[in-house]
């Protein structure tokens, strides 16, 4: 996600005094070489020995969607569509990146490969397959990282682009469309030196709600900053990097599964001409929707048109 030029114990209980000797305590569980080990039920420890927390919902023998946040935000951004798709039959999956959310706060890995080596992580615990990925915003160049690395074998069927940063967000000379390292360097000063009020005022472009005739919703801003504020500093501000410097165009050349690529027209954050427009002609199977006048949070500002068409592009 990022801001375009003009706007930028369970309490455990105690166990029954009874016949402790007579009870065989389990063998310990002895993870697959090179496997990622669990600690919780809902984290997945990786290879570096991060904690990486996803949600996992619906009957297990469902086809899974699996739905990757934007910056700086968590798996929560999701529940208005993990709710949906889990009412049409769908199993639901989930997870905040590193850094951000409830996952562990650590210190290095935040770039778009370890994200997507993070996704892959949670993908291999819960063995999915043929799912379908969705990303929004970064967390769609997390999907097209993911796709292109980790994606055959039949764990992907279709991916879903929203809003965004794909192929490139930075203005270099082989992408003259991008925004100037200044938009980001701002993003970065504000990051590192308010970023609580930074993440009251970044919201109300994000959902359009500087518009004339938007009025604000304020739950919404505060589910935002409330998302934000979980998150740590340091991957947030070094996630500005991975999201606006990352190439993924050799990515979306990769990806062999249909992709659906949506974007608003009003996005003052991912401006969608030099997003979805170079994007569609990168891929193979492509399919390319265009909403007049929505914001780069269209999945929550406009979700009763959003999830009916995203439903519809996963049963074709």
């Amino acid at each position: 996600m990022l801001i375009g030029t003009a706007s930028l114990a369970a309490a455990a209980g105690l166990p029954m005094a009874a016949d402790a000797k007579a009870r065989k305590k389990p063998a310990p569980h002895t993870p697959a070489k090179g496997a990622t080990t669990m600690t919780n039920p809902s984290y997945v420890t990786t290879k570096d020995g991060t904690q990486i927390y996803f949600k996992d919902w619906g009957p297990k023998t469902a086809q899974a969607i699996v739905f990757h946040h934007g910056w700086p935000l968590s798996s929560d951004d999701w529940d208005t569509q993990m709710i949906y798709f889990l009412s049409k039959g769908f199993r639901v999956v989930a997870h905040d990146r590193r850094g951000h959310g409830r996952s562990t706060q650590v210190s290095e890995g935040h770039d778009m490969d370890t994200y997507a080596a993070d996704a892959n992580a949670v993908v291999e615990h819960l063995d999915l397959k043929n799912a379908v990925h969705i990303g929004h915003s970064t967390g769609g160049g997390e999907v097209a990282r993911y796709v292109a690395k980790f994606g055959g074998n039949g764990r992907v069927s279709k991916a879903v682009l929203v809003s965004a940063v794909t192929p490139i967000m930075l203005k270099t000379d082989a992408f003259p469309l991008g925004l100037p390292i200044s938009v980001f360097d701002g993003l970065r000063e504000q990051t590192a030196n308010n970023r609580a009020q930074f993440y009251k005022d970044l919201p109300i472009p994000f959902y359009g709600f500087n518009r004339d005739g938007v009025k604000p919703i304020d739950g919404v801003i505060d589910n935002w900053w409330r998302q934000g504020m979980t998150g740590s500093a340091k991957a947030h501000y070094e996630g500005i990097k991975a999201f606006s410097e990352t190439d993924l165009s050799g990515d979306l050349k990769a990806i062999d599964v249909p992709v659906l690529i949506l974007h608003g027209d009003d996005d003052q954050i991912v401006p969608y001409k030099a997003s979805a427009l170079e994007a569609i002609k990168l891929v193979k199977h492509g399919t390319l929707k265009i909403y007049e006048g929505y914001p780069h949070g269209m999945l929550t500002t406009h979700a009763d048109v959003i999830n009916p068409d995203l439903l519809a592009f996963i049963r074709a």
